[in-house]
């Protein structure tokens, strides 16, 4: 497991183009055969990228969770972004087609992943925060999902943002995540930005062609930065952090929050004359 540490904001402001890719960027999220994972320190964050083959990959706990079993004291969101695959809860065995999400609470204790066809496997993304209490596991289908529509094509973001763990949608302890969805021709993603205090956020995008890049701006809005991420790559924002971005296309990206709060709209916007 690759461990994260917070950064002060006076400290990021210094940070070479080096630095911020090792701190900030995720790469890979997936490998094949494998379950690849970074545990970050700000509000106690794992992301996961599990990509089963031939054989199934199974959670676990042990020291660096300091517990007996994975989802112990902790919940997940889980996206498939790849070909059909299955995740089995304890048993019981939840069919997710690509774009399907799956929600397990805290005290899960067999949690596996397959692919239907390991020569076209499943990619499921997670997303895993400390819990206090057990809800019902549950499967969203996209069309299960909470949508918002947001922006235009004047202002060259349009999108649906699809939200699956959300308060809308079913019950977690702090968990909140789901997918945006760019239209055609559309390109920019949160902007105009904000941050929000009580929660940090991580980005993760994908369905970019092979050349395609998105420059993904963060830091606080009078000293941004900026990381150029490819596809299948994702982006760990501090609170402080704005977190935005424009490709070279249309793309899609999960976003996932962990803080204080669920108040999908606890935040703070940056009028467009701020930032810096």
């Amino acid at each position: 497991m690759d461990v994260r540490y917070p950064i002060h904001p006076e400290d990021l402001k210094m940070y070479t183009t080096e630095e911020l890719r090792q701190e900030c960027l995720i790469d890979p999220v997936f490998e094949a055969g494998k379950i690849c994972s970074v545990y970050s320190h700000i509000d106690r964050i794992i992301v996961l990228g599990i990509c089963p083959t031939v054989s199934a990959l199974t959670l676990e706990g042990g020291k660096e969770l300091g517990s007996d079993y994975f989802l112990e004291r902790r919940e997940i969101g889980i996206i498939n972004v790849g070909a059909a695959g299955t995740v089995t809860v304890d048993g019981t065995a939840y069919a997710l087609n690509t774009q399907d999400a799956l929600y397990i609470g805290k005290g899960a204790k067999e949690v596996s992943f397959a692919s239907a066809n390991a020569s076209q496997p499943a990619k499921f993304y997670c997303n895993s925060a400390p819990a206090h209490h057990a809800y019902p596991t549950t499967h969203i289908t996209i069309d299960k999902a909470k949508q918002v529509k947001m922006g235009s094509r004047k202002e060259s973001n349009q999108r649906i943002i699809y939200q699956y763990v959300h308060p809308a949608v079913l019950q977690s302890c702090q968990l909140v995540m789901g997918l945006t969805i760019l239209e055609p021709e559309n390109v920019w993603n949160t902007m105009p930005c904000h941050t929000h205090e009580r929660r940090m956020e991580v980005y993760f995008y994908f369905n970019l062609p092979e050349d395609a890049v998105v420059f993904h701006l963060m830091g606080e809005p009078s000293e941004t930065r900026h990381l150029v991420v490819r596809n299948e790559q994702a982006v760990i924002s501090p609170s402080y952090s704005i977190h935005s971005g424009v490709g070279t296309t249309n793309y899609t990206f999960i976003w996932g929050m962990v803080g204080e709060n669920q108040t999908f709209t606890d935040m703070d916007a940056v009028p467009m004359k701020n930032l810096m």
